[in-house]
């Protein structure tokens, strides 16, 4: 009874994985690009990754700036906390950023262009440009925890100068998270790293939504 039994649970085991992969592989580059730009369970309002990445990503540099204009070191260092509030919630949970964080928005951006480019439907520009897109998305993952770091610098620091002159850097950084930077001082701002921000990876991914088509 007991062979019987494992046998007929192995069986549904396979039954479904066999489904689950199937569910996976009926997944469009269409259906990835819309979690990107236009809808995600999850976010705020279930905005796409995107659109929830920006919004997160100007709270954050709307409290750099008041930071940097602040005169007293509380003043600084409560913006400061806005500042990774609007980044990371897992590090500051209260303040006016959505609660999901650029961060968390930023890596899902890189991960569903990814997916967006696997899927069995996607065509050589989808894949060209979800390259794009994913290592802009990823330069803002890294510029977020720059941006953290300064923040949290400012947090823990007791001279007022200290924290002026950080706060400075630390809204440069966050305005940089949206606009990209160039970092060859050519005069652009590509999606390469470690230039790309979230302007370059939107840009990448209109290119994305309209090499895809309505296949």
């Amino acid at each position: 009874m007991r062979t019987v039994t494992s046998i007929t649970l192995g069986i549904a085991l396979l039954a479904f994985g066999a489904w689950s992969v199937t569910l996976s592989a009926q997944a469009t580059a269409q259906t990835h690009i819309g979690h990107v730009l236009d809808s995600f369970n999850g976010t705020p309002d279930n905005m796409g990754l995107l659109p929830t990445a920006m919004a997160e990503a100007k709270v954050a540099a709307d409290h750099a700036a008041l930071a940097a204009k602040a005169t007293s070191l509380q003043m600084i260092q409560t913006h400061a906390g806005h500042v990774i509030n609007a980044i990371d919630p897992t590090i500051v949970a209260q303040g006016p950023g959505k609660g999901y964080g650029l961060k968390k928005a930023a890596q899902g951006v890189a991960q569903h262009a990814m997916f967006a480019a696997n899927a069995a439907n996607a065509n050589d520009m989808v894949k060209t440009h979800s390259m794009h897109v994913s290592t802009a998305a990823q330069n803002v993952v890294a510029m977020s925890d720059e941006v953290v770091a300064l923040a949290q610098k400012i947090r823990m620091s007791t001279s007022l100068d200290e924290a002026k002159m950080l706060a400075a850097e630390m809204q440069t950084k966050a305005e940089q998270l949206t606009t990209g930077v160039d970092a060859d001082k050519n005069g652009q701002i590509s999606w390469n790293k470690p230039e790309g921000g979230l302007a370059q990876a939107q840009q990448h991914m209109n290119f994305m939504k309209a090499a895809a088509g309505t296949q």
